[in-house]
Order: C-alpha cells, then sequence, then structure tokens
C-alpha cells in the first residue's frame, strides 16, 4: 500500500485519522477492491489501532469501505449505478439550493462567488486538473452554505467526496472546461438577478452535462 502521511497533533486521532484515509480514499491512493487492515492502516500512520478502528468503522457506515471476511476490510468498488444515484440526488436537491440561496446573496456573497469563478477559470487555464475539481466543490458548497439548510450542505459534501473517488479515474477530468465555468458564472448571474426558476434551471442542466461529461469520461479510462 501506498505511503501515507503521519498524522499530527491537535485535533484527535480520530479526527486525522478519518481524513488522511478518507483523502487517501478519494484521490486513489487506496484502489477500490484494496484490503486493509487495521494493523496496517495504524502501522502506515504511526499511531495505535484505536482512532483508526473508529475512523474506520465511519468510513464504513460512509460506504466507502465494505467488509472482507477475516481479512478486514476492502475498499468499495465504484459502482455505476451509485454515481449515477448521486447525480440524480443533486439534480433535485441543488436546485432547491440555488431557490433558498438567492434571498440571501448579499455584496459579500456575491464578491465571494465571483473569486471562486475566477479561481476556477485560472485552474482551466493552468491545466491543473486537481485545482479544477476543488475549485468545483468550492463552488458548488459556496451554495450549499449559503442556502442556510445545514441537512443540504452536510448530505452534499459527503456525496462530493464519492464523487471525488469516481472522478479520480478520470485522467483528463471533463468539468475542466470553460464551458462549466461559463455555465456557473451564468448561474450566479440569474441568482443575482433574483431569477429563482432560471436559476434552478440553470443548475439542473448544469449537473445533468456534468454527469453526461464524467460519465463519457470514466467509460474511456474503463
Amino acid at each position: 500500500m501506498a505511503v501515507m502521511e503521519s498524522l499530527q497533533q491537535p485535533k484527535s486521532l480520530v479526527d486525522q485519522a478519518y481524513q488522511v484515509i478518507l483523502d487517501a480514499l478519494c484521490d486513489g491512493t487506496l484502489k477500490p477492491d484494496e484490503r486493509l487492515t487495521q494493523e496496517e492502516i495504524a502501522a502506515r500512520l504511526n499511531v495505535s489501532r484505536q482512532p483508526v478502528t473508529h475512523a474506520l468503522a465511519v468510513l464504513k457506515a460512509q460506504g466507502f469501505l465494505t467488509q472482507a471476511g477475516r481479512r478486514g476490510l476492502m475498499v468499495t468498488p465504484i459502482k455505476p449505478e451509485f454515481f449515477q444515484a448521486i447525480y440524480e440526488l443533486r439534480s433535485a436537491v441543488e436546485p432547491l439550493a440555488v431557490t433558498l440561496a438567492i434571498p440571501r446573496l448579499d455584496a459579500a456573497a456575491i464578491a465571494t462567488a465571483r473569486g471562486l469563478i475566477a479561481k476556477g477559470r485560472e485552474m482551466v487555464a493552468a491545466k491543473d486538473a486537481g485545482g479544477g475539481l476543488q475549485a468545483d466543490i468550492d463552488f458548488h458548497a459556496f451554495i450549499y452554505d449559503l442556502s442556510g439548510n445545514a441537512l443540504i450542505a452536510d448530505s452534499m459534501r459527503l456525496h462530493w467526496h464519492h464523487l471525488r473517488r469516481a472522478m479520480s479515474q478520470v485522467l483528463s477530468y471533463p468539468g475542466m472546461s470553460e464551458a462549466v465555468w461559463q455555465q456557473h458564472e451564468k448561474i450566479l448571474d440569474e441568482m443575482i438577478a433574483g431569477n429563482s426558476e432560471g436559476a434552478s434551471a440553470m443548475m439542473r442542466h448544469h449537473l445533468l452535462d456534468a454527469f453526461a461529461r464524467v460519465s463519457s469520461g470514466a467509460a474511456k479510462t474503463a
């Protein structure tokens, strides 16, 4: 198994173990169907088994790991139907988030959104796939938070981690195009104009388009 960084204080060791293992799952360091044991992970992270045990239990409950009998745990394979289900959920929830966010869109929030879009375009120009994916996540997370609905923000962030796993298998992330950031900007413009129906419809179209792009890219690398 590839080396993962040793843990540092001051976060609890459980939180640190969870985050490091989650990142390794999402960036492909830990690959689908790979077998894991508490002892092996604890040794890699240079900690005792206890925090690793708790972290692995949470990741198993979240669907990132599955039981592999006496051999410990296995990294859950990325299933196309689950990937599709996430986008179906997003296409229902994120237009709602846009609607809820519009009344809360003040000058400071608009400036933040403009900055996120500029960052995304910067990543496109730099051909930085990882940075582009993170910029995309940040833009959508901004809308989740601005919606004021904590359930939307928390549940969507969890699903983004699963999406990161799928997208890490695509060598050239389809979202790394100027067209995606043009769509983001149009959504923001409709939100600023207070056009709830138009902004929601644009968000839904954006997500369906993103699903088609990522699915196509994943198929090509399969």
